[in-house]
């Protein structure tokens, strides 16, 4: 009798506890007091590509924590990166705006702050995932590769709502795992590394390995910033806290600790190589890539180590996704020998699926129920409404995304996005839309503004083969219409296609 007693006890602790996690998970509340008050990581990897994790189909990349993330918790088969490369999407994410209302919609180097080049920055007050979640009354932290403005610029993480910040400001130099400095809010930290160019061509003997070191330090970046982010964890586990923490992995240089390494040297069939398409030469190239995702993977692992030892696992929610697709076949990674982007066609730095189409993992043990997958067609710009839901802040009209509340917690009512909106100036400049099961691009658009549409059926063509365009004008023209939707550009180069060409486009009458 007392055994049962106990037991009954110990059920109605755990129902009282889910009750109040889940209330305090969406109570609609308006006042940020009222609202959410655990803790959300951000986990974003970068380049990792939509088919490199065992969840998502990989078979020979070993990645342990990363699966058991997915198991416990929600995968998205259906999520979408703002931009097919870095510093665009970083601002769709950041401020919930797609590449058609985006400031920043193309990788630009600029050279007039103190950090090694630095890109565009953030304009000064923008409202980023930071300032709503410091509006909210979190303890903010942006761990990581920024990209999104140099020393001396607005866009610096600690101007643009975040606490703390530790990492690389510019996207260059997170080239070079082993770099001689990283940032600390705004102070130079200097590293026990040597100060070398991540974009180097082999000079030595090629069968040596002796000749690969000058390419390694003694310091690699992707372990302080795991040290870093579990200490944060641990400084603020009575607190609640947003941490946003961008990895570079697996972004090329090929760098990687020999532990990682270790997994897979020899067993790849590997050919040393010699830099000569960009990046740093590697010895072992294969098995450096599959171990550099191997290390995310056990990074990942520790973040969630670090949860569980300051007793807030259940009370924080972790999410892991990607900046854009799998990198092409430059630096020596072989995107097609590992499937990065499974079945999707294309990769990083095109509108094609495989440059846009990412892994999203949701985990939050007692209110994201475990094993499941979702189909949801949503986007990174999604996270700031979902956000504002979740804690109780009212935004601005005109956000580009949607609240992916009630698809986490298994609820009635998840709102659809009626299109999905992307454009790249860059490669030629394209632009593409998702609509439904229909995907239409748009490329080639500097040389080419009058060629047609493609269209794709992404439920019987994953990977965009078939050009199905001319049985389907009436798509089509709705695509395109969705497209003439765009806010042109401040940044005039960018505006690669007019929205009266669009129109011209739409009725038939395309020409000069």
């Amino acid at each position: 009798m007392k055994k049962r007693l106990v037991f009954a006890a110990f059920c109605i602790s755990i129902c009282l506890i889910s009750a109040r996690i889940v209330a305090g998970f969406h109570g609609g509340a308006k006042d940020p007091k009222k609202g959410l008050k655990s803790n959300i990581i951000l986990i974003m990897a970068d380049d990792l590509g939509y088919g490199e994790t065992g969840c998502y189909g990989q078979k020979i990349i070993q990645t342990l924590n990363i699966d058991l993330l997915a198991r416990e918790g929600m995968r998205f088969t259906d999520f979408y990166a703002a931009s097919p490369v870095c510093a665009p999407s970083r601002c769709g994410i950041m401020t919930g705006q797609h590449t058609g209302h985006a400031y920043i919609r193309d990788n630009v180097e600029v050279g007039e702050w103190d950090s090694f080049m630095g890109q565009m920055p953030l304009k000064e007050n923008t409202f980023t995932l930071g300032t709503l979640m410091q509006k909210a009354g979190f303890k903010t932290a942006f761990i990581g590769k920024w990209g999104l403005g140099g020393s001396g610029s607005p866009g610096i993480p600690t101007k643009q709502g975040f606490d703390y910040f530790y990492g690389y400001l510019c996207q260059r130099q997170a080239h070079n795992y082993y770099p001689d400095y990283l940032w600390r809010n705004e102070t130079k930290i200097r590293l026990a590394n040597p100060s070398f160019s991540a974009h180097q061509k082999f000079k030595g003997d090629p069968a040596r390995e002796e000749s690969y070191k000058k390419y390694q330090g003694e310091i690699y970046s992707q372990e302080l910033i795991t040290d870093e982010a579990s200490r944060f964890i641990k400084e603020h586990r009575d607190s609640s806290f947003f941490l946003f923490l961008s990895y570079s992995l697996p972004h090329l240089a090929l760098q990687v600790p020999e532990k990682y390494l270790d997994l897979y040297k020899g067993k790849l069939n590997d050919q040393p190589y010699s830099g000569f398409s960009g990046y740093l030469p590697c010895q072992y190239p294969r098995a450096t890539y599959a171990a550099m995702i191997s290390a995310l993977d056990d990074y990942v692992g520790k973040i969630v180590g670090s949860l569980q030892d300051a007793g807030i696992d259940s009370n924080t929610l972790v999410l892991l996704t990607s900046d854009n697709g799998a990198t092409f076949e430059v630096g020596g990674a072989d995107p097609y020998f590992f499937r990065s982007n499974g079945s999707l066609k294309a990769g990083k730095g095109s509108l094609f699926e495989g440059g846009i189409r990412v892994p999203m993992i949701a985990r939050w043990p007692g209110v994201i129920k475990a094993h499941k997958v979702s189909g949801l067609v949503c986007a990174s710009w999604d996270f700031m409404v979902t956000f504002a839901d979740m804690t109780g802040i009212a935004l601005s009209p005109g956000q580009d995304g949607l609240s992916l509340v009630p698809e986490l917690l298994g609820r009635k009512g998840q709102k659809k996005h009626s299109f999905l909106y992307w454009e790249f100036p860059g490669r030629g400049g394209s632009m593409a839309v998702r609509m439904g099961d229909w995907k239409g691009i748009w490329k080639n658009l500097i040389k080419e503004p009058y060629r047609r549409v493609e269209l794709y059926n992404l439920k019987t063509d994953t990977g965009e083969q078939y050009n199905v365009a001319k049985d389907h004008p009436e798509q089509v023209r709705q695509i395109m219409e969705y497209m003439s939707k765009r806010t042109p550009s401040e940044k005039q180069e960018w505006n690669v296609i007019g929205n009266k060409t669009i129109k011209k486009m739409i009725s038939g009458k395309p020409g000069p």
